[in-house]
């Protein structure tokens, strides 16, 4: 609901300023031969500004207690970013507003693709919206209490600025830390694997329905916010929540077991005999479900998808993972009791194939292992490991 909020109140009148600087450095750069974006060596000289787009890029007396142009320049500086479009505007003679230099980071990404007619004019006008509404909705999944004038969570502006990547953001949001790179890694794999769904996904029906309000006979009249806040609407406990339900499954396993670190192999732990001991105790739940004629519980992260007449089932999403963190000589405890599991399942008589380990256990069991530490120690509940869950869930699908 805070997310929706926030996407909700990024309309076009917040966005007016910064979509007009794009599409200004695109007029201005279409017929100048310019192939790469980041061409800083590209003869601009031929570029003639006008009176009124100069007033556009420019900073206006309002603005000169923004330190946000500043911050920006200087962390693109620092970061070694490279444009055609800021090194024109910085030739302009003023100081520049935070909407040109944000027009021209946009301009800068979507030039090759546009060259290339990979995406359309409007797509690349309107990037500047999108960037935008990302930064808002992340920030927006970070408690108010820790919003500060120049600091987030106490990182200052400029740190965030020129060091932080978006998965250190993520992080920063879940836990009020900023990853390692090991625990990097496993965010950055979790939001890869979220966006995995197709276009008939419920969250992507909801922002095609909020699109289609508003086009598509009429693509520039389309608010790219309203999409967002459509996709929001159409996430919840069913499509949403499904890592959560992993991840309590797994809590539920591991409560009693003293597990320590789950990305350490010599946990010490009979994985193979916590899996028979689960998967006997549910052959009973099963027989006495059908003997009462009432439903058993689903088990989450296992059953589908199944390919009919195989034995053995795998998820090819799960399935890369595994490969994966092998190759990387990473482990997960929970990943690999969710494999024992649907062998146990077989082995036991609770299932007449091996299921395979889908995608949701493999969300739930990435996500616990970066935050078990944090729960362990009392620092997040399982309150925070719900929400969390919920939030990375919406990240990807963002």
């Amino acid at each position: 609901a805070v997310m929706a909020t926030a996407a909700a109140i990024v309309g076009p009148k917040r966005v007016e300023r910064a979509l007009g600087c794009t599409r200004a450095l695109i007029g201005l750069f279409a017929h100048s031969g310019l192939r790469d974006g980041r061409d800083e060596e590209f003869d601009a000289s031929g570029i003639v500004c006008d009176d009124a787009t100069r007033a556009l890029f420019l900073a206006t007396e309002a603005e000169a207690a923004d330190p946000r142009p500043e911050a920006m320049l200087a962390a693109i500086a620092a970061r070694g970013g490279r444009s055609a479009f800021l090194k024109f505007l910085g030739g302009l003679g003023g100081r520049l507003s935070r909407d040109a230099i944000l027009a021209a980071i946009a301009t800068t990404i979507a030039w090759g693709p546009l060259m290339r007619k990979r995406i359309s004019r409007l797509t690349a006008e309107t990037l500047p919206w999108y960037l935008r509404l990302y930064g808002v909705m992340v920030g927006a999944t970070i408690p108010g209490e820790h919003h500060r004038s120049g600091s987030l969570w106490g990182i200052p502006r400029d740190e965030r600025f020129g060091q932080w990547t978006m998965a250190d953001l993520c992080f920063l949001a879940m836990t009020g830390k900023k990853p390692t790179p090991e625990e990097a890694l496993p965010l950055q794999m979790l939001v890869g694997l979220l966006i995995s769904n197709g276009p008939g996904s419920i969250s992507a029906q909801g922002a095609k329905g909020a699109v289609s309000a508003d086009g598509p006979q009429t693509p520039a009249r389309v608010q790219i916010n309203k999409a967002m806040v459509g996709f929001l609407t159409h996430t919840g406990y069913s499509h949403g929540g499904n890592g959560f339900e992993g991840m309590a499954f797994l809590l539920e396993q591991f409560k009693d077991a003293g597990l320590t670190d789950p990305s350490d192999p010599a946990h010490g732990l009979d994985l193979k005999a916590m899996a028979t001991a689960f998967a006997r105790t549910y052959r009973r739940e099963k027989a006495q479900a059908k003997e009462l004629g009432t439903e058993v519980r689903a088990l989450p992260g296992v059953h589908h998808p199944v390919f009919k007449g195989k034995p053995v089932n795998h998820d090819p999403r799960e399935r890369f993972i595994a490969e994966f963190m092998a190759r990387q000589g990473k482990y997960n405890v929970f990943h690999a009791f969710y494999r024992e599991l649907v062998q146990a399942l077989h082995d036991q008589g609770a299932s007449p194939y091996v299921f395979c380990v889908n995608v949701d256990a493999v969300i739930a069991a990435l996500l616990l292992a970066l935050l078990w530490k944090d729960f362990k120690s009392g620092a997040l509940t399982e309150r925070d490991l719900e929400t969390a869950a919920f939030t990375v869930f919406l990240y990807g699908r963002m």
